[in-house]
């Protein structure tokens, strides 16, 4: 990707709005509470005040990239358009219905998440497409005119077409999708065969629903975002960030608003990947805590793991099968609701509750004076000592520690004849141990041991509870890079452009097709292309290709990278090989005489990623300078202890500070425990290790 010289970095969070720009290589940042009303309200503050402290004019700014959680806060609050879905008679419950599996095995009372549509607001058409993708029901035109009446009718605003196997042949969806336009023009139209080409009806008639679902809402902001930094002097183009790590143009992303779902998670795991990179490193645990989640992701050889299907408002303590399947390429990560402003209460068990509510900006925690009346993680960060009332956001927003004791006293210590800092230990312990357990899991699930990674800790909250997560995951090693408070929104401006096709067709190693598949790939590869060419007209294009592979008669298939040669010059053996060394590595051991099937198809094409220059480390050298100490709840101990506190720009290259200790700065501070020290590389990382 060209460099720029100029270029603005935009996340939108649940709490915070982060904004950054790049002049040259130095950064200037803020963070603004995000405007729910109007989101470009934040952004159009933000680069303001980033300007200003750069010395430079809106209109000189030279590209921007955005990435937003409000598609995800969309589909999580149910807020979207008036929308239908038109699909295969005898079909129609198919997003109710799921796939009937059980996420709770033992709980009687198990109630499934409703679909995002209701049975009224679903119609039928009469036809049927085998899973060859050959038509066995010709769609009558007559029979989609008297559906559109009724959806003319009832006054739908959005429209997604799904139907039965149509990612293998999609001629019925675009006769519908024609039909539409020209009866509907104002109506907007999704259709599956183009959002998410891929076999499992329910996950695909899921996706096409979501992504129906909130682009009339996103192609409305996106807008509306355009007008204003139009009629603030900006010219340049704008991207997107999307949920696989990469960026889009603005017109793909109001087309296909489901791929933008990650699309601020991502850009954390960009942006920890890159650190990865300086440091060269292979093992990293990427922990990106903001004001309202919590994100874990595991980075191996200086990438992120991705995914082709993740799950959005899991309803039930965030197990596995809770939530609504988005069937895109996405970076895999575990999610919780685990944020500063997550909220605590007490169950009916007597026990300490954290999220996944979340008080947002507005109100707020307690301690925001903002009318917040319960005790948030951010409250018990306060009266632990973690958090200076005077100095948070960068002085931005006075703390009132009075309300937080309140809180915490009526919500949580009064209910379990606790006082305010002993609630707010319960508290804080409860939200780490939270996200150390999901760590654990996320580890297990992959096949790791935590104890080999190097933590990466962004997001505002992330570097106040980093150095305790690592405490009980029995990692050695913690960095928290500079820009840490807006880790996202820099990882914007690292990511290439990208975007990944895929499809699927189903097929056995026995039937291989080698001109089928050469076919296939250079479709998807040209699709791909196609895409990235709308954002760099110029620049060169890597490609990247994948096959999804299982043994005939299981349920879910493995990812497999192939080279463009093995891909493009296709081999049964290589294939075969391939999936057998790749199976090895997750299950042990290969299963002899079982034939071997591929079903999904992938092409990334991307830019290729900036150069990383390797730092050269130091070691521990003279103690920073300290002339303050303030006490911090040392959670080892349980007991307040004397922290040295360190201004973060104040520590030279090599200097080094002993936990416990607060090292801060304007988006965020940094908590040492006492079991560990702080040294500052040469890149301003601050890198934590435990005591020799």
């Amino acid at each position: 990707m060209p460099s720029q010289t100029i270029r603005l970095g935009v996340d939108i969070g649940g709490t915070f709005t982060d904004v950054v720009l790049e002049v040259a290589g130095d950064v200037f940042s803020t963070k603004v509470l995000t405007t729910y009303a109007a989101p470009e309200d934040a952004i159009i503050d933000g680069m303001h005040q980033v300007c200003a402290k750069a010395g430079v004019k809106t209109s000189d700014i030279e590209q921007i990239i955005h990435g937003t959680t409000l598609a995800t806060n969309a589909l999580i609050e149910r807020r979207g358009a008036k929308t239908a879905l038109i699909t295969t008679k005898g079909f129609r419950d198919v997003i109710e219905m799921r796939t009937e599996s059980r996420f709770e095995q033992y709980d009687l009372n198990l109630t499934l998440p409703e679909p995002l549509l209701p049975r009224q607001m679903r119609f039928v058409v009469e036809e049927r497409v085998n899973a060859k993708g050959e038509v066995m029901i010709d769609l009558d035109p007559a029979d989609v005119e008297a559906v559109v009446d009724q959806i003319a009718e009832a006054g739908f605003t959005s429209v997604a077409v799904g139907l039965i196997h149509s990612y293998l042949n999609l001629k019925h969806e675009e006769m519908i999708r024609d039909i539409l336009a020209k009866r509907l023009p104002d109506v907007s139209v999704s259709i599956s065969s183009e959002v998410s080409p891929q076999m499992r009806e329910y996950e695909r008639f899921n996706t096409v629903v979501a992504n129906a679902y909130i682009k009339p809402l996103m192609a409305s902001y996106l807008g509306r975002l355009e007008d204003r930094l139009r009629a603030e002097g900006v010219r340049c183009r704008i991207f997107l960030m999307h949920s696989a790590g990469g960026i889009i143009s603005l017109q793909n992303a109001a087309e296909f608003p489901v791929r933008l779902v990650e699309s601020g998670p991502a850009g954390g795991a960009v942006f920890a990947a890159h650190i990865a990179a300086r440091y060269g490193l292979d093992k990293v645990l990427s922990f990106d805590m903001g004001g309202t989640t919590a994100k874990i992701c595991l980075i191996k050889n200086q990438t992120p793991k991705t995914s082709r299907v993740f799950e959005v408002a899991r309803t039930y303590r965030f197990k596995k099968g809770s939530g609504m399947p988005i069937s895109i390429p996405v970076i895999d990560m575990v999610e919780i609701g685990a944020g500063g402003g997550s909220l605590a209460h007490v169950d009916a068990l007597r026990q300490i509750r954290v999220g996944p509510e979340s008080a947002g900006s507005e109100p707020g925690p307690a301690c925001y004076g903002r009318g917040g009346a319960r005790p948030a993680v951010t409250d018990a960060d306060l009266v632990l000592g973690k958090l200076d009332p005077d100095n948070f956001a960068g002085g931005s927003i006075t703390l009132h520690p009075d309300a937080s004791r309140s809180a915490l006293t009526e919500h949580v210590g009064d209910l379990l004849e606790m006082g305010p800092v002993e609630a707010a230990f319960g508290v804080a312990e409860v939200v780490d141990e939270n996200m150390a357990n999901a760590a654990r899991v996320h580890a297990v699930e992959n096949g790791e041991d935590l104890s080999d990674y190097t933590m990466i800790a962004f997001g505002g909250a992330a570097p106040l509870h980093a150095g305790r997560l690592c405490e009980k995951l029995g990692v050695d090693r913690l960095l928290v890079p500079p820009g840490a408070g807006v880790g996202s929104a820099i990882g914007f401006l690292r990511a290439p452009f990208s975007f990944e096709a895929n499809r699927s067709v189903y097929m056995k190693l026995s039937d291989f097709d080698s001109e089928a598949i050469k076919t296939l790939l250079t479709e998807l590869k040209a699709e791909a292309t196609g895409f990235v060419r709308t954002c760099d007209a110029d620049a060169p294009i890597l490609s990247g290709f994948k096959v999804y592979m299982r043994y005939t008669g299981q349920g879910w298939e493995i990812p497999i990278d192939l080279t463009e040669d093995q891909a493009m010059t296709p081999v049964a053996e290589v294939f075969e090989a391939r999936f057998e060394e790749d199976y090895t590595k997750l299950f042990g051991r290969p299963v002899a005489g079982m034939d071997i099937e591929i079903t999904v198809w992938s092409v990334n094409a991307t830019t290729p990623p900036e150069d990383v220059s390797r730092i050269t480390e130091v070691a521990g050298g003279a103690s920073a300078a300290s002339d303050t100490k303030r006490p911090v709840f040392d959670p080892a101990s349980g007991a307040f202890a004397d922290a040295a506190e360190v201004a973060r720009d104040g520590m030279g290259s090599g200097d080094t500070v002993a936990g416990p200790a607060a090292v801060v700065e304007a988006e965020t501070t940094i908590i040492v425990p006492a079991s560990r020290q702080a040294i500052r590389q040469p890149d301003g990382c601050i890198d934590i290790k435990v005591k020799g």
